[in-house]
């Protein structure tokens, strides 16, 4: 490349360029290298000396105060001590230069020089954005910190608000159900007694106001339960022919009462589920088909298998409602104007279903038409199948077959409890001994030459729980003891213990009705020889 062809070059460059010869005299520089330092005629020509134009620079003030012949000398070091340096600096009028020295192999000199006012501005705006930027983050992040700690504190204050709610409503249900259990103990041996009789009527009046008062308390218990999350399911494999056994069992006596046919069809299915939540689901959509069916109607239960799935049916010929309605069922408080008229209650019911399905993590399908009847379908997981042996077909026990003629033992640490009890069952023919606690057993000798046929034992005694007290007596008596708890203690863990020791549940306040069916099944047990009394 020619000089003229390289002059020309140099001077469309952005950048300063100057070119020094080996005694630092100058040999070239482009226009914008004298623009940007600002330098007379004389100091850009060639020959002039880079020491020269050093001291006018200091003179000038670019490099700050001092003696300018040191200045110069400075600068001028600093710019030939190694072979490549980059310096920066401002000018007199604040314009920021930077500056790239380069030494030549014949001792010469290239400088070149970089206005980077602008960068460093943007460099400069860029550091406070990020400063800002890093103040926000720490401050939203506090503040984030903050919230998340007066959120943790807050549901740790609801948790323990629910927890005491569920607490105080277990202990307040308990202490309310127990004189509510008696006087409905009081009220059936009342009904029974005042058949045929002017107080007849008013005797039906005050069950019928029991009974609300029980299923209110029973409602508003549960919802407390499930939305506090106090109900934790345990999922278990059980056959589903043990929770169809309980349902009729309890349920025929109200179905005989209001003229509805209930089948419940035989199912040698297994589920996994937890088994208390799951009965709870099944008895209000069998409570709910039987209220809700007018007398001469049916209720069918039945299970079907769908792969890996299985569908249980609760299917009734009774008042139906229209699709636009099914919303309407599930709402709290909320109740159809027919079912309002056929049947009392909160409207809670289908709420409860509603809830416990959702913890259970199930499906619940619904299918209905007015006037025809409807069809509730809970989605269940089935167990792996295994080979059983066939079990013969049991023959449910008649409730209302004449007189009990049992020896019943009844155990719980509430006296008018026991009064009422000892009343209902002495009237259906059984021979009952009443007592508080184990220890009162054992003080009176109340088993010496007298073997209960079943026990009737409540779960919250003074000293021990009922089914610890049903395993002592049976270790003491000998032999596998039918008994049944009887409790308020509504809580699934209860129900959980008790079905793992084979011991029946009877949710007080007792229905007469199922506490007969359940003492007759017991009996029946025992005189097939499933459960034998030992001999002598």
């Amino acid at each position: 490349m020619s000089d003229s062809c390289l002059a020309l070059a140099l001077a469309s460059m952005p950048q300063g360029v100057a070119v020094f010869d080996d005694s630092l005299s100058m040999t070239f520089c482009n226009q914008r290298y004298i623009d940007l330092l600002g330098l007379p005629a004389d100091l850009h020509q060639p020959g002039a000396r880079l020491h020269d134009i050093a001291l006018f620079l200091a003179d000038r003030g670019d490099y700050g105060e001092g003696a300018v012949e040191q200045l110069a000398a400075d600068r001028i070091a600093s710019i030939t001590a190694a072979p490549q340096t980059i310096t920066r600096r401002s000018d007199n009028k604040g314009k920021a230069l930077e500056f790239h020295s380069s030494r030549l192999a014949n001792g010469g000199l290239v400088i070149s020089l970089t206005d980077v006012t602008s960068r460093l501005e943007t460099e400069r705006e860029l550091a406070r954005v990020n400063q800002t930027l890093e103040r926000r983050v720490k401050e939203r992040t506090a503040a984030l910190t903050r919230a998340n700690t007066e959120l943790e504190a807050a549901r740790a204050k609801a948790d323990a608000a629910n927890l005491d709610k569920t607490r105080f409503l277990a202990a307040a249900s308990h202490d309310l159900l127990q004189p509510l259990n008696a006087a409905r103990l009081y009220t059936s041996t009342l009904i029974e007694r005042a058949k045929n009789t002017g107080v007849a009527e008013l005797a039906d009046s005050i069950e019928a106001s029991l009974s609300a008062v029980e299923e209110i308390m029973s409602v508003l218990l549960d919802i407390s339960r499930i939305d506090s999350g106090a109900v934790r399911p345990s999922p278990k494999s059980f056959p589903l022919s043990d929770l169809l056994r309980k349902i009729e069992v309890e349920f025929r006596p109200m179905a005989r009462e209001r003229d509805v046919c209930l089948r419940i069809l035989k199912c040698s299915e297994t589920v996994v589920a937890d088994r208390a939540l799951l009965g709870r689901i099944v008895q209000n959509l069998v409570s709910n088909a039987l209220k809700y069916t007018r007398p001469g109607g049916r209720v069918l239960i039945g299970v079907r298998r769908r792969g890996n799935r299985l569908r249980l049916d609760i299917i009734d010929t009774g008042i139906g409602f229209s699709r636009d309605q099914h919303k309407l069922l599930f709402a709290e408080f909320s109740r159809l104007e027919q079912g309002a008229r056929m049947a009392q209650g909160l409207g809670l019911g289908l709420s409860i279903v509603q809830r416990l399905v959702a913890t259970l993590g199930l499906s619940l399908e619904l299918d209905s038409a007015e006037a025809r009847g409807s069809r509730f379908s809970l989605i269940l997981p089935a167990a792996r199948r295994r080979p059983s042996p066939a079990e013969p077909p049991e023959t449910l026990p008649d409730s209302h077959a004449g007189v009990l003629n049992l020896r019943v033992l009844c155990v719980d640490n509430e006296p008018l409890i026991l009064e009422a009890m000892q009343g209902l069952l002495g009237h259906w023919g059984c021979d009952v001994r009443c007592a508080l606690s184990l220890k009162q057993i054992d003080r009176e000798s109340m088993l010496e030459g007298w073997y209960p046929d079943l026990v009737l034992m409540d779960y919250h005694l003074e000293q021990t729980s009922g089914l610890d007290a049903i395993e002592w007596l049976r270790h003491n008596l000998g032999g596998h003891l039918p008994a049944a708890l009887v409790t308020a203690d509504r809580s699934p863990s209860v129900r959980a213990l008790a079905e793992d020791r084979g011991i029946p549940v009877i949710m007080k306040p007792v229905k007469p009705a199922a506490l007969r069916a359940t003492i007759t099944t017991l009996a029946n047990q025992s005189r097939r020889g499933v459960l034998r009394r030992p001999q002598g």
